[in-house]
């Protein structure tokens, strides 16, 4: 799994409106994951921490999930 996958995944949830309720919603990274597998992304949990580029902006993820995943 690239980078580009979580990225991919991201670009769809900004686009459909209930896909990304359903990303905010998440607040624990398994949740997150398994998300993406529903929606078809396998995402590796390691390529969504930091040093990694964040693949997902703040507003679309659960204040949990901004604290763990995003350089804030």
């Amino acid at each position: 799994m690239a980078i580009s996958t979580i990225k991919a995944f991201s670009q769809k949830a900004k686009q459909d409106p209930e896909l990304g309720s359903r990303l905010k919603a998440c607040v624990k990274v398994r949740q997150l994951i398994l998300l993406g597998k529903e929606t078809g992304f396998e995402l590796d949990e390691v390529e969504l921490y930091p040093p990694n580029e964040p693949g997902f902006t703040a507003d679309q993820l659960s204040p949990q999930l901004v604290d763990a995943l995003l350089r804030v």
